[in-house]
């Protein structure tokens, strides 16, 4: 984290070492665990507790960042008008998506996924959680700071972030409508943060679907280079 003034480097000992007595097991485990990770689009009305939410976010913000600046913000919302304008928003931007702004090329993409300018998930969901990225830092007296490889770290902290969800019992939608400035006044953020995805969150509905093309990941050897 950005302290003004502070440029030294001091070395701690490593904090936390784990115990993992058999590697391939623990390593077998979490990748079924996470094929069982499903974008979906239709949620349930069960609540979810707002400290779930901070802590799953919480977890994101343990993500390892360029020079340590940690450039993202997150807004969690669970208020029905906040959402109510979110989907407004967001829908006035996906209904010139695909009345052609998108191109035949990448609505031909989307096909198989089955969206579509309506987005019901932006209501339907307990939570939406905006990620913002800080394209410069401020501190407290308003001094300016750069951030570095921004878009890498709050990758990252997005991908934490999904996976700790994913972990809670929760599903979420990874949603980025083009453009998204109109969430920055929404959300009361600074012009120097950009949004750059709105996660809906919640459980999924009993009657919930996933796109079966969504169910084709790239085997291994297409994935994975290997140099011994």
């Amino acid at each position: 984290m950005y302290r003004k003034g502070e440029v030294s480097y001091q070395p701690l000992p490593l904090p936390d070492r784990l115990d993992v007595p058999d590697a391939q097991a623990a390593a077998d485990a979490f990748l079924a665990h996470m094929r069982k990770r499903h974008s979906v689009r239709q949620f349930a009305t069960t609540p979810v507790s707002a400290s779930v939410i901070a802590t799953c976010i919480a977890t994101a913000g343990t993500a390892p960042s360029g020079a340590n600046h940690q450039p993202w913000h997150f807004v969690a919302i669970s208020n029905a008008a906040m959402k109510a304008a979110i989907r407004a928003g967001a829908e006035e931007e996906e209904r010139a998506f695909y009345s052609g702004g998108a191109g035949d090329e990448w609505l031909a993409a989307l096909e198989p996924i089955g969206t579509g300018a309506h987005k019901p998930h932006l209501t339907d969901a307990p939570w939406l959680i905006v990620i913002f990225a800080q394209r410069y830092g401020m501190t407290d007296d308003g001094t300016r700071y750069k951030n570095y490889y921004v878009p890498e770290s709050v990758g990252i902290a997005t991908g934490i972030l999904i996976t700790a969800l994913h972990n809670a019992g929760l599903a979420c939608l990874e949603h980025t409508p083009n453009p998204m400035k109109f969430l920055n006044e929404l959300c009361a953020r600074p012009a120097h943060e950009k949004p750059v995805m709105i996660l809906p969150v919640g459980y999924p509905a009993e009657n919930a679907t996933v796109p079966a093309v969504a169910k084709r990941k790239k085997p291994l050897g297409q994935i994975l280079s290997t140099f011994t």
